[in-house]
């Protein structure tokens, strides 16, 4: 028995360890080779994860843009539709009601066919445009003015005769065609003669003139 223990006393000392004793060194090696391992893995499957959820939220993206651009271009093409829709019938309103105009020419000329009165035509046609008249006043804001005897104003107002005259300013004489206005917009100027002020003699040529006399 003491010859046994002084054998592995002995392979102690030497630095050898008997059998089944510490860890062996392959097992330390394997440990240390598997938690880089390990945590590669780790992230590559973090990596890996985080690219799906990235190609995820692009995919929803991409199709949030498609939808954003369909909606786009149908409203694009409804405002277009629209836009050629108010321009064609913009003026829808006022030829209905020029319409009912027409159907009082009628009727007044179906009127004057029968009676064969001139007076009677005379007095609807002017009632059908006194009507006309107050119906584009009232509803749409178109009045006509009076020129004759106004000062000339060549904003409202388009000379195309001219004479001289007693007067201190240059003054509308005659009225040819009638002037309107769209609510405090000239829409069309009146057609009208203007007189002119005689030009002021200089008192040296009248003495002349008398002179001369």
């Amino acid at each position: 028995m003491s010859k046994q223990k002084k054998n592995a006393s002995e392979e102690r000392i030497d630095g050898i360890e008997p059998e089944g004793t510490g860890t062996p060194a392959s097992e330390g090696q394997a440990m240390e080779d598997t938690a880089p391992k390990a945590e590669a893995e780790k992230a590559m499957t973090e990596a890996k994860n985080r690219i799906s959820a990235l190609e995820s939220e692009v995919s929803a993206l991409k199709d949030q843009y498609l939808r954003k651009l369909a909606d786009y271009e149908n409203f694009r093409k409804r405002m277009f539709r629209e836009k050629d829709d108010a321009i064609q019938y913009a003026n829808s309103q006022i030829l209905t009601d020029l319409v009912g105009v027409l159907d009082d020419f009628e009727r007044a000329i179906k009127s004057s066919e029968l009676s064969k009165d001139f007076t009677s035509l005379h007095d609807g046609v002017g009632m059908i445009q006194k009507n006309l008249l107050g119906l584009l006043d009232s509803k749409y804001g178109l009045s006509r003015f009076d020129s004759e005897g106004a000062a000339f104003d060549p904003n409202v107002h388009e000379a195309v005769m001219s004479e001289q005259g007693e007067c201190e300013e240059p003054c509308v004489v005659e009225e040819f065609v009638k002037g309107y206005k769209l609510r405090e917009r000239v829409l069309r100027s009146a057609k009208v003669k203007v007189r002119m002020p005689l030009p002021v003699r200089d008192a040296n040529d009248t003495n002349t003139s008398e002179e001369n006399a």
